[in-house]
């Protein structure tokens, strides 16, 4: 068989037909890991020689290894829905899983390496995806259902940003309260598309839909992913009248009716858990809010984002491979040890702050052992083609 016959065939495979696939299992592989690696580094078990502090390779990771294997797999997938166009896949696909590799080893390097080439390695997989990503919404922009998608286009190219501020020592603070914020704008986005359309489609409830009002929310999120840079009155007001507007907003979403189902009650429960966060990142940027840990942060990320991410995984990876979106026993198991790390990380270190160190431990495992659970029932299907007999 030839290298091109061969090539031709490896390209086939299930795996590197929607962009979903290869990213969601990074994703799975990445959130059992990262936490670990992270307590490994924080309990001075494991030494990092990249130059960077601890905190900055820990952010670094959590928003750029795992937090874009999802974002990056969700977002090479929608655009099938979005712009009626199939997403990227074969061997462009395989060359954004090696580069998002490429990117993580890079922090192995010997310090002695060029600076410019250790940039150009940090920076290949977000550049590339970036460019495919912006190239399809604004190529087809007359095809997208969805006219919001301009705060993607604006949005997108400001990861790349904050990706290297986060990497300079002088500029982290900065860097990671925009990947935060980017993050948040995601999560919001999200939130509006999906739980009108399965509330519409499981309880046949239409939620409330204000224009004004939803757009008056998407600009203040927007606004704050620049938090850092703003006076502090400034960012205080926008981040207040955000989280106020958006539980003005969640009393009109049918709350008890949502989360009368595990699968919708998390979303419900991670968009609680967006506007605490809020209120909490006020109180940071006041200096009133003396916390053992970045109590703030970690509402958003651990217990948002932490319980959002392993539904949307299930989710998505079941309904496009053809499978009727089931939540299994372990699936459930798995998203309330997601939870219970989230709690472990936030409230015990309050009460008792001369464990902190045991709690980042207990939360990490929390999250190994969720994401453990869902990516050995979910890969295999990742792998396997769509059992309806469509191609992606």
């Amino acid at each position: 068989m030839s290298f091109s016959a061969i090539s031709q065939r490896f390209f086939q495979h299930p795996v590197w037909l929607v962009g979903f696939r290869p990213f969601f299992i990074l994703s799975f592989v990445s959130g059992a890991l990262l936490p670990v690696l992270w307590f490994l580094v924080f309990s001075n078990y494991l030494t990092l020689n990249s130059g960077l502090t601890p905190r900055q390779w820990h952010a670094h990771e959590m928003f750029f290894g795992f937090g874009w294997a999802v974002l990056g797999g969700f977002l090479l997938t929608s655009t099938k829905n979005w712009v009626k166009i199939r997403g990227y896949h074969g061997a462009i696909l395989f060359v954004l899983v090696i580069l998002w590799f490429v990117d993580r080893l890079a922090f192995l390097l010997p310090s002695a390496c060029p600076a410019a080439l250790i940039v150009l390695l940090h920076n290949a997989f977000l550049l590339t995806i970036l460019a495919l990503l912006l190239w399809t919404l604004i190529a087809n922009r007359k095809n997208d259902a969805y006219p919001e998608n301009w705060l993607f286009i604006v949005g997108l190219p400001l990861f790349l940003l904050s990706k290297n501020l986060i990497l300079s020592s002088e500029y982290f603070e900065v860097g990671w309260t925009m990947a935060l914020g980017l993050f948040r704008l995601a999560v919001v986005i999200m939130l509006e598309r999906t739980l009108a359309q399965f509330m519409k489609a499981i309880f046949q409830v239409e939620l409330l839909k204000n224009r004004k009002l939803n757009s008056v929310i998407r600009v203040g999120i927007l606004v704050a992913v620049f938090e850092a840079v703003l006076p502090v009155p400034v960012a205080v007001a926008v981040l207040a009248t955000t989280a106020i507007l958006l539980l003005y907003r969640f009393f009109f979403w049918s709350p008890l009716k949502g989360m009368s189902r595990l699968d919708l009650g998390v979303m419900y429960v991670g968009y609680l858990s967006l506007v605490l966060s809020l209120f909490l990142e006020c109180l940071r940027l006041l200096g009133k809010l003396n916390t053992v840990g970045d109590v703030a942060t970690h509402t958003f990320t651990l217990l948002c984002m932490g319980l959002i991410i392993p539904a949307m995984l299930v989710r998505i990876s079941l309904g496009h491979t053809g499978r009727k979106v089931i939540f299994t026993g372990s699936d459930k198991l798995a998203i309330y040890i997601s939870g219970l790390g989230a709690f472990l990380r936030i409230v015990p270190p309050q009460i008792w702050p001369e464990n902190y160190q045991a709690f980042i431990l207990w939360s990490a495992l929390c999250w190994t052992i969720c994401f453990t659970l869902i990516g050995w029932r979910i890969t295999p299907f990742l792998l396997r083609p769509r059992i309806d007999g469509k191609e992606h």
